[in-house]
């Protein structure tokens, strides 16, 4: 199961008591390793004679003292990090509470909300929910912050909580639920630091990053977790149903995370978190398996999202599945008649659409665009969003075991 990680406030709050015996808790157990580790080096040491008496004396010692001699501080990860904590933020997804009635409420649940009703509009606003975004531009008197759809979605305001604490008012000024990215601005006399993006194709599995974002909320803001990239480059399938492309890393991205920032040790955002892998499909917990949105992909929507304030996406005019995703026994049901175990089969043609107007029917399975193997929808997408509507692309689809070439002229979504 794939989780988007924004910290939803509706849940119960958490009280300080119990914050303090959990860390009295972790304290003590900690303390209990530290002690059996001392006792257990000593007893060795007497097992093994009158060998090392400068190492005896120092464990029977009656005190203690820190030594001089200690790791330098600023490493190569304190640094990187310091080149973004100004930038990263806390979002705050605010909606207003509705005082209505026991019927109106009703009326609601069984027809839905009435948006241009007095109630919604007045309503006090409070938080829903919580979770990160990231300073990348100043420009025109603005500050320009990308996080995830997931974490403004359905608010009725925004704000953002600085890095120096203060709260400000935010503006959406564009979002793509596709992608899970968006864009929010605020008055450029808040900020202090931008972040600079790195080159998401030149990751290598087994680099050290760091992510950086407000788990659990804006109580914990600013907080860094280090790991690994475990793969430049996965594939998944997302809970909206869509297949995206992502960096899987080990680094710990909890609920609040999401729109954070993924960074390398150059201090450059390769990657915005966006969700973790909570358990599997057969229920077993999974830790570790984090994923974030690659940064050329993040700068290319942004980019998009500041100008003209949503996406359009270059399309077929078809709806596809990845045929290496579909078990034998389903081939049979949606009436696949292809034997090829790799390529996009289309399920079905738009009327009148692009595709249907160069040929292409249901049943046929496309292998190739603009004569690149197509293995699954990330790829083919990939490819496609290369593109502008209007420009025509070389699809290749296998029909009844031939390779069949046609040229489609790409439509808007």
């Amino acid at each position: 199961m794939v989780e988007n990680q924004n910290n939803n406030q509706n849940q119960p709050k958490r009280k300080s008591g119990n914050k303090i015996i959990a860390t009295a808790a972790i304290v003590g157990v900690v303390g209990g390793l530290v002690g059996g580790g001392v006792s257990y080096y000593a007893m060795d040491q007497m097992n093994n004679g009158q060998a090392n008496n400068a190492a005896q004396t120092s464990i029977s010692s009656s005190s203690s003292k820190v030594s001089e001699k200690s790791a330098k501080n600023g490493g190569t990860m304190t640094a990187a990090y310091n080149d973004v904590k100004g930038a990263v933020v806390s979002v705050i997804n605010l909606k207003r509470q509705s005082a209505s009635s026991g019927a109106d409420s009703l009326y609601s649940s069984l027809f839905g909300d009435d948006s241009d009703s007095s109630s919604s509009k007045s309503g006090k606003l409070e938080t829903y929910s919580e979770g990160s975004g990231v300073v990348y531009m100043k420009s025109n008197g603005k500050g320009y912050i990308v996080t995830n759809n997931h974490v403004i979605s359905g608010s009725d305001a925004v704000q953002v909580l600085l890095a120096n604490g203060k709260t400000v008012n935010a503006k959406v000024v564009g979002k793509d639920s596709t992608t899970d990215l968006a864009v929010l601005s605020i008055d450029a006399k808040y900020v202090t630091q931008t972040v600079q993006f790195g080159d998401s194709k030149h990751l290598e599995a087994g680099q050290t990053v760091i992510a950086v974002g407000s788990p659990l909320g804006s109580e914990y803001a600013s907080t860094v977790t280090q790991g690994i990239i475990s793969a430049p480059a996965r594939t998944i399938s997302t809970s909206s149903g869509n297949q995206q492309t992502v960096i899987q890393t080990d680094a710990a991205i909890n609920p609040g995370n999401s729109g954070g920032a993924l960074v390398n040790s150059a201090g450059q955002v390769i990657g915005i978190n966006s969700m973790k892998l909570a358990q599997s499909s057969d229920g077993t917990s999974v830790e570790g398996m984090g994923f974030a949105i690659p940064s050329n992909e993040v700068v290319t929507i942004v980019n998009e999202l500041v100008k003209k304030g949503k996406i359009t996406r270059p399309q077929l005019g078809v709806r596809v599945i990845a045929l290496q995703g579909i078990p034998e026994g389903y081939r049979s049901r949606l009436k696949i008649k292809s034997n090829l175990k790799s390529g996009i089969y289309i399920a079905s043609v738009n009327k009148s659409g692009s595709a249907a107007n160069a040929g292409i029917k249901s049943g046929d399975v496309i292998t190739k665009v603009d004569g690149k193997k197509v293995d699954d929808v990330a790829s083919l997408h990939s490819i496609l969003y290369s593109h502008k509507v209007g420009d025509t692309v070389n699809v290749t689809v296998n029909r009844n075991g031939k390779d069949v070439d046609m040229k489609v002229k790409l439509e808007g979504n």
